[in-house]
């Protein structure tokens, strides 16, 4: 490696682990050349000190720092974690006599009080900076050093260089991308922000690279297959392209809290350039449908090779497991949550407020509040520095653009113990998630289905469940929001089981008289076709069940014709009951989402045992529920991380 005295030599544009260009980045487009105190040599030194080569030490560094199933050929390590380098010499290295230091360098304007500019001295020269180096080893010309980052260092490429002090001047190591390193957040280690306490949860949340995300609805749960996939070639390059697409400053990318809300709202290009275009419509001729997605590798790397682009199109779980791989890609613990029947509280009043008009039929025009049949959203793990103690832990974040936040489409960090607390005081969107969880009852689910419903939410009519809602009450929801309606006397039920697309249905409406007197009910229940977010597409028709007067049963027969020329994507039935008890005066409704169950697909190899770089013919067989014929299939086959994609023609 050879030496250049001062000033530095213009610098060279930086690469990651792929070819990125990210000609506005921040941390990537440096300037021409460095701000440093020069001192000018008077002369060559008699007994100089050249630095040969610098070895990263990679293989063996990547391995002890759990990151070495990052591919990539870069050094990765994690914060507050030795790692040793080897500087080789002209000479051998005196500790006493000689001064070397080793400095690391983040962004365009390295500076010693932002933490962008670290020196360590490994010589003479005492140094006490946030960064520790020692000397490990002296063996010939060759010395090792041990660095240190800070607990709470920035997360990011560093470059490195090493500058021999003499009384003659400084020489210092030119640019050399091989000696480059990114830093991570550090789970393993006590002092980081982010740490786990548990190896098996460090596992689950950081080194996971594949994983399910549950939809459907509550009684008709369903799940997709995701690649995580954060350790896949240029996955982490891009990860801090969209850091710098965002204009996260770098005095804050050492803080967990900043970079999860900042990555909230760079995963969805709402009102920035941030990573995917959401779309709910089911016109995706401009990009690729979000139900095509089986990971987030594609999305990523075409969002770097597109320079930024915004990748079309995303849902919920699409963005959930984008964002989920950006956590952990950059060392932050973190897993995808399904909650069913997910209120959107758009009028702020912590309920869902479903809009009927003066017949007691569902009014969309009217109705700003949404249920939808599933949300995904996801939570990471950190220590709140700017909450008290006991809420820190899980926290909800959410990338699925709904409401602004400070500006941008983002939801969180927000401690789930202040939830579960109906603590809503304290920073992020406290109120807009505490009412998607209270406004209807919730279910939340994971990988093994794991249900972490209590982590949210006392059980329902417990006296803790009621001191949460008046601790909510007394953080600025309205205590008139939650007068009690006049009792009815008369309970609702709806019934009816999850179908087959293209099958008839039978909805059953029980109704019980709780009273000792005779009630006289009318009633009206409203069908309608939903996306899955709880928009309406399209009204059935209403069905008006004769009064009754006592304790019984009505069953209501819907056609299969009636619903499927009206169908939209990722759609189910929504059955909407409102009564009037003339006794009383008293109103009462429900409601019941009836989940349609898509065709099964029938999987059977053709030819025998498949073999690695053998051909194999599989048959692929389901039942078309329309009644005209379906052309321009796409069949997707998801094999471990990789996916094939056909195009059928059928005549059925």
């Amino acid at each position: 490696m050879s030496l250049l005295l001062y000033p530095t030599q213009p610098w060279e544009l930086q690469r990651g682990c792929i070819s990125i260009d990210s000609s506005n980045s921040e941390e990537s487009n440096p300037p021409e050349y460095e701000a440093f105190d020069v001192l000018k040599p008077r002369g060559p030194s008699d007994e100089g000190l050249s630095v040969l080569s610098v070895d990263m030490h990679v293989t063996e560094i990547k391995k002890d720092h759990n990151t070495d199933k990052y591919k990539c050929s870069t050094l990765i390590v994690r914060r507050n974690k030795e790692f040793t380098t080897i500087i080789k010499l002209d000479r051998a290295f005196n500790a006493e006599q000689d001064d070397v230091q080793m400095e690391f360098l983040i962004g365009s304007s390295p500076d010693d009080n932002k933490g962008t500019y670290i020196t360590v001295s490994i010589g003479k020269r005492k140094h006490n900076g946030h960064w520790k180096g020692r000397v490990v080893e002296i063996q010939g010309n060759g010395v090792t050093v041990g660095i240190t980052p800070d607990a709470s260092c920035i997360i990011g490429r560093f470059r490195t260089f090493v500058t021999v002090v003499t009384d003659f001047g400084k020489q210092r190591t030119q640019r050399n991308p091989d000696t480059d390193f990114y830093v991570l957040f550090n789970p393993w280690d006590p002092a980081d922000q982010v740490y786990m306490d548990k190896e098996e949860d460090r596992q689950e949340y950081v080194l996971n690279d594949v994983g399910t995300i549950y939809n459907g609805e509550f009684n008709n749960i369903t799940s997709r297959s995701w690649n995580f996939g954060q350790f896949e070639e240029g996955v982490l390059d891009t990860c801090l392209m969209v850091m710098d697409a965002g204009k996260v400053p770098l005095l804050f990318r050492g803080n967990a809290t900043e970079v999860v809300r900042q990555g909230s709202a760079m995963v969805n290009a709402q009102n920035d350039d941030g990573l995917m275009v959401g779309n709910w419509s089911g016109d995706y001729s401009g990009g690729t449908a979000p139900t095509a997605w089986t990971g987030s590798p594609k999305i990523l790397l075409k969002y770097a090779k597109d320079s930024g682009l915004p990748v079309c199109f995303a849902q919920c779980w699409v963005f959930a497991g984008v964002l989920n791989t950006l956590m952990c890609c950059l060392g932050i613990p973190a897993w995808v949550i399904t909650n069913f029947f997910s209120a959107h509280d758009n009028t702020g009043n912590l309920k869902t407020d479903i809009v009927l008009d003066d017949d007691g039929k569902v009014d969309p025009s009217r109705m700003r509040d949404l249920v939808w049949n599933y949300h995904c959203w996801n939570e990471v793990y950190m220590k709140r520095l700017d909450l008290p103690e006991k809420y820190s832990g899980w926290q909800v974040v959410d990338s699925t653009p709904q409401e602004t936040s400070d500006g941008l489409y983002r939801c969180g960090p927000m401690s789930v113990n202040a939830i579960k607390e109906g603590e809503l005081s304290y920073p992020f969107d406290a109120k807009f998630v505490f009412a998607e969880v209270r406004s209807i009852d919730v279910i939340y689910h994971k990988s093994e289905y794991e249900d972490i419903t209590s982590t949210y939410k006392y059980p329902e009519g417990s006296l803790k469940e009621r001191e949460a809602m008046q601790m909510a009450e007394h953080r600025g929801v309205s205590t008139k929001d939650y007068l009690p309606l006049t009792e009815a006397g008369v309970d609702f039920e709806l019934q009816a089981d999850t179908i087959k697309m293209g099958d008839n249905l039978k909805l059953t409406l029980n109704i019980k008289n709780q009273t000792s007197q005779t009630c006289t009910l009318s009633a009206i229940i409203t069908g309608c076709v939903v996306y899955y977010t709880g928009v309406t597409s399209t009204t059935l028709q209403l069905w008006k069940p004769q009064r009754v007067s006592q304790t019984q049963s009505l069953t209501i027969d819907v056609k299969a014709l009636e619903y499927m020329p009206y169908l939209v994507e990722q759609s189910n039935l929504l059955f909407v009951v409102y009564g009037h008890v003339e006794e009383n005066d008293a109103s009462l409704s429900t409601m019941r989402v009836v989940t349609l169950s898509l065709p099964e697909l029938a999987i059977k190899v053709m030819t025998g045992s498949p073999r690695v770089g053998k051909e194999v013919i599989v048959s692929v067989d389901f039942q078309n529920p329309f009644n005209f014929i379906l052309q321009k299939v796409q069949l997707r086959i998801v094999i471990g991380n990789h996916y094939f994609q056909m195009v059928l023609m059928f005549n059925s």
